[in-house]
């Protein structure tokens, strides 16, 4: 198994506005290709030895593994938690096509 250099990151954020400011500065900053912003969902944790019941909204964010470290910084400059979940997943496997797409947004598939 072959690992590609990309990446899919996962953070959640509080609201709408926040996943919409983070998601366009990722992308408008050229570190993520694209960004998902899925609804509302519940999130169930303990933070601080309470167990919490949030809503949240999920960024999917893909990117180059080169990327990551920018991106992690910027989410923690944006992001209004004290402690974002900031989880990063290797590829294996992926369209060529899309791969050659996050490497560059002006690509054209043949």
């Amino acid at each position: 198994m072959t690992e590609l250099p990309y990446r899919v990151i996962f953070t959640t954020c509080p609201d709408p506005e926040v996943a919409e400011r983070i998601a366009r500065a990722l992308v408008a900053e050229r570190l993520a290709g694209c960004v998902n912003i899925l609804p509302a969902m519940q999130s169930v944790y303990t933070w601080r030895g309470k167990i919490e019941i949030a809503s949240e909204h999920l960024l999917i964010i893909k990117a180059r593994a080169a990327e990551y470290s920018a991106i992690e910084a910027r989410i923690r400059a944006l992001h209004p938690y004290e402690l974002p979940e900031i989880i990063a997943v290797r590829l294996t496997d992926a369209l060529p096509d899309y791969l050659a797409w996050l490497d560059n947004p002006d690509y054209t598939p043949p």
